[in-house]
């Protein structure tokens, strides 16, 4: 199983909107390609990536018809006041988290 972990809404470190750009045209590029992730993680400010319209949105939704699970952190959802807002996935907990890291075959982590 691969798993691609998302902690934040941007790439990279400095820039916060070069940041979002390089992570959008990140997960475009990965949808696109011949490269499958089964699951896709979102953990503190990845969260927004799920309950926001946008380019991001899109793309995450294309990896789902490509057959990537997805699933944003319950407590990280709570955090930040937008467990309602849900708009592509599951609520995960952390012992899941920790489970599928221990377990995966490989761990993409791109922020």
């Amino acid at each position: 199983m691969t798993l691609l972990y998302l902690n934040a809404d941007t790439m990279g470190r400095g820039d916060e909107a070069l940041g979002r750009k390089l992570l959008v045209a990140y997960l475009k590029e990965l949808a696109a390609s011949e490269h499958k992730v089964d699951l896709i993680g979102c953990a503190n400010g990845a969260v927004r990536l799920t309950t926001e319209e946008g380019p991001a949105l899109e793309a995450l939704q294309a990896l789902e018809a490509g057959g990537a699970r997805i699933a944003s952190c319950g407590t990280c959802l709570d955090h930040f006041g937008v467990r309602e807002n849900l708009k592509i996935g599951e609520v995960g907990k952390m012992s899941d988290t920790v489970a599928l890291m221990a377990t995966a075959e490989r761990v993409i982590h791109p922020c």
